[in-house]
């Protein structure tokens, strides 16, 4: 069975970056780098689509903004849960006082 070659986010943003900005072919891309031509094309779509502020959530994004804004979303959540125990603990220990 073949193992699953896996590209950092890194890479997929420089062969975007060839097919947008410098109008690299990704057929010759696909055929130099032994990358299937259709997950190119995916990577240029998710990059079309991360600037115009849409992310897909079980995608990696490729850029570095949508990188931050996912760690700070992931972050809000996590500060959304504590405070939200802070309450509910805060509410628990007004009782037991009276």
């Amino acid at each position: 069975m073949a193992t699953r070659r896996q590209f950092t986010s890194e890479f997929k943003l420089e062969i975007v970056k060839m097919v947008v900005e410098q109008n690299a072919s990704i057929g010759k891309l696909s055929k130099d780098l032994a990358i299937n031509d259709n997950l190119i094309r995916r990577w240029v779509k998710q990059y079309h689509l991360e600037q115009t502020g849409t992310v897909f959530p079980h995608t990696k994004p490729l850029t570095p903004e949508q990188q931050r804004i996912r760690e700070l979303e992931r972050e809000n959540q996590s500060l959304k849960s504590d405070v939200e125990l802070l309450k509910k603990a805060s509410a628990f220990f007004a009782r037991t006082i009276k």
